[in-house]
């Protein structure tokens, strides 16, 4: 048998037991800490209670945004809704009967620290829990924007920038060759590692980039982009190629072209060249002066100028014939099938070596006025050479300074 003091710590320590009991109330757990939620879209925070008693639980959300006073979201008896809600909160909230909330058409500014409080009037304490709610923005594919896509062997803080256009709380990353990038001594990250900066540059560096952007809801990749690196030997070589092709191009047109030098023989001294028109394969020019008739200025090939034919010499009487002097070409072998229309059966003009043309008038004909039209072909050749130097000139010190512009831009 039992004495009396045992007896009284027997009682005493069920009573102890079933104030524990009591003390328990309702117990709130959750399967989740984070819900991570996007804009637009729904989040459920989920919870669970445990309870001695069967009546309806009061719920009570609220949500404390960095230091700031908790704001109470919605409170409950069971699944009904008592008292008014906020604005922003208003047509958005659903309450559970296991105490857990529904929230719509995420926005950015549901982003905090929520808390729920359940309690049961048959019950001494209430169950708390807390759940972290987080709003993001999905990020957009990301995009790299460099200087150029090549760079010269041992330049100088080449620049590689990672950007996006949505997207909230992005981390960036960096990929070379598929691997992924880290700070060393040469290839350097920015604190927040949207750009890549390259130190110096060597024949190494030359392969494939791609950064990486995500956010606590999605993760975007960029498309990948080449990075070539030229040997600054191996540049000076295509520039000096492109040099030498572009002179000696030009050279060989200036050698070719060579300024017509065949003489141009006047009929008539008076005839003034208002209008001139050389035809491209035909050996004539024809002009005309007002209130005149048409003129024909012959231009003969150079066979014909060199060797013009010899007239027959008058004799006396009681000499011998020399022989038959050497007759000039038909006409039909100079004009046959050259001369359009009322320009075809025209003879031109037969002479002996340094003699001067004959005049319309019959007397020997002069030299033309300050010299200015019988060399008017040489001069018109000479100013074509001349334009079609100069711009052959100004196409190649246009690719001169384009090629320095380029490498000037890469170093």
């Amino acid at each position: 048998l039992f004495s009396r003091e045992e007896t009284h710590c027997n009682n005493h320590a069920l009573c102890v037991i079933a104030l524990a009991t009591l003390a328990l109330g309702v117990n709130v757990t959750s399967q989740t800490q984070v819900v991570r939620g996007t804009v637009g879209r729904e989040a459920l925070l989920s919870v669970s209670y445990s309870s001695s008693s069967a009546d309806k639980p009061v719920i009570k959300w609220q949500v404390k945004k960095d230091k700031v006073k908790p704001v109470t979201v919605v409170q409950s008896i069971g699944t009904e809704i008592i008292g008014n809600l906020r604005p922003e909160f208003r047509h958005r909230i659903q309450v559970f009967e296991n105490g857990s909330l529904l929230l719509h058409n995420l926005q950015l500014s549901d982003e905090g620290t929520y808390e729920v409080e359940i309690s049961i009037t048959d019950d001494t304490f209430t169950g708390e829990h807390y759940i972290e709610l987080t709003v993001d923005v999905p990020v957009s594919k990301p995009y790299i924007q460099m200087m150029a896509s090549s760079v010269l062997e041992y330049s100088e803080h080449f620049h590689l920038h990672c950007s996006h256009d949505n997207g909230t709380k992005p981390t960036y990353s960096w990929l070379k060759g598929g691997k992924v990038l880290t700070n060393d001594s040469r290839l350097l990250l920015s604190h927040d590692q949207k750009v890549l900066t390259i130190s110096r540059v060597l024949m190494s560096d030359d392969d494939v980039y791609a950064c990486t952007v995500e956010n606590p809801i999605s993760s975007m990749k960029s498309i990948p982009v080449r990075l070539t690196v030229y040997r600054r030997s191996s540049l000076y070589i295509i520039l000096s190629t492109g040099g030498i092709f572009l002179l000696i191009t030009l050279v060989t047109v200036c050698a070719c072209w060579k300024p017509s030098k065949q003489k141009i023989y006047i009929l008539n001294e008076k005839t003034e060249l208002n209008t001139i028109i050389t035809f491209m394969f035909f050996p004539f020019i024809i002009s005309g002066d007002s209130g005149a008739s048409r003129r024909i200025l012959w231009q003969p090939s150079a066979d014909l100028v060199h060797a013009p034919p010899v007239p027959p010499q008058p004799v006396s009487a009681g000499t011998a014939s020399p022989s038959a002097p050497p007759r000039s070409p038909p006409a039909s072998r100079l004009l046959s099938g050259s001369l359009p229309g009322e320009l075809s059966g025209i003879v031109p003009p037969q002479f002996q070596p340094g003699e001067e043309g004959p005049s319309s008038s019959g007397h020997p004909s002069q030299p033309p006025a300050r010299g200015g039209r019988v060399h008017g072909a040489q001069r018109s050749d000479s100013r074509l050479l001349t334009a079609l130097t100069a711009v052959w000139k100004i196409v190649f010190t246009l690719g001169y300074v384009k090629c320095m512009f380029s490498l000037g831009s890469t170093l």
